[in-house]
């Protein structure tokens, strides 16, 4: 029977990610499904130090940051509506106090930065070739912190900006880390604010700047969840309510994708035990006081410790903890 749709199986990676890979996730939202499923997982993965971050020059600056170890003096911050803030940072990091404003930006640079000495993939997703320069400064934001649009000027990268400065930026990285592997992605999510054609003109930019910087760098990948999105589940049932951003179905389908591109069979049986770990605990009895629960709870144990000696990379004290803590009761 002839097939109604067409499949993207993107090509095997011959370099693997397993629960002993630490990987760092920097880009967009989208960044953010994947990183935050594996760190969910137990992987032992960072997602997005600076919070969302879009456009190429915001997540380069991000990285030359870490690289730097730059630690943020208040001359770092910005004020407006009564919060300190920084430009190269979500407003997740902002707060009405600078010291604590402060303290949550540099540890969390801190720990980005010695992650990312000891990461073997560096998983970037760009989200738009679009970008905002504060013009008091003349600088790239990040993130403009609801000040008015008057004080920023709007404009978009070019190919060879983005090659550029990234081929200079990868280098940095190769020095840095010499096992560092870069798995670059695009964001099937829409900006549709800057209308169809402008949207898709930016998704080409970025796509057209990642192939060029994969062809002089030996260790960068290109994951196509773009592609898959607007290729192989070209279904309005497979985006949110908004019509912009993927599905849970969507991003579970192209989840599983990148799952068969980048882990061995090993990792996919460790991962479906965690998941029964994950969904016991969510679990929610009608009556927790039974001697029927208290007997799932004490199954739940031995699985854990039988992981743990199994895999002693693997993190489980909290989930251990969980299900002592619920038979004792």
């Amino acid at each position: 029977m002839k097939s109604f749709r067409t499949t993207i199986q993107p090509e095997q990676s011959k370099h693997k990610i397993s629960y002993q890979t630490p990987v760092l996730f920097m880009g967009s939202c989208f960044t953010e499904n994947i990183g935050n499923k594996m760190q969910a997982l137990k992987f032992p993965v960072m997602v997005n130090p600076f919070g969302v971050l879009y456009n190429p020059a915001s997540v380069r600056k991000g990285l030359e940051i870490l690289i730097d170890q730059k630690v943020f003096t208040p001359e770092d911050l910005g004020f407006f509506n009564e919060q300190w803030f920084s430009f190269y940072h979500d407003t997740e990091f902002s707060h009405p106090n600078q010291q604590k404003c402060l303290d949550k930006i540099n540890r969390s640079i801190k720990l980005a930065a010695s992650h990312l000495r000891k990461s073997k993939y560096l998983v970037i997703t760009f989200g738009t070739a679009w970008v905002y320069k504060y013009l008091r400064t003349e600088k790239i934001v990040s993130n403009c912190h609801k000040i008015p649009a008057k004080e920023f000027e709007r404009g978009k990268l070019g190919v060879e900006d983005i090659f550029v400065e990234w081929a200079k930026l990868i280098n940095r990285l190769n020095e840095l880390n010499k096992h560092l592997k870069i798995i670059f992605t695009v964001s099937p999510v829409r900006h549709w604010k800057d209308g169809a054609v402008q949207n898709q003109l930016s998704k080409s930019t970025l796509i057209l700047a990642i192939h060029q910087l994969k062809k002089i760098f030996k260790n960068v990948e290109y994951f196509p969840s773009y592609e898959i999105m607007m290729d192989d589940l070209r279904d309005y049932r497979f985006y949110a309510e908004d019509m912009l951003h993927p599905s849970n179905e969507a991003v579970e389908y192209i989840w599983n994708q990148f799952s068969e591109t980048y882990f061995e069979d090993e990792t996919k049986e460790i991962i479906q035990n965690i998941n029964k770990i994950i969904q016991a605990k969510n679990h929610r009895p009608l009556n927790p006081e039974t001697g029927l629960h208290k007997k799932f709870l004490k199954s739940q144990v031995k699985l854990v410790e039988k992981l743990s000696n199994e895999y002693p990379f693997i993190d489980l004290t909290e989930e251990l903890a969980f299900f002592k803590k619920g038979i004792i009761k």
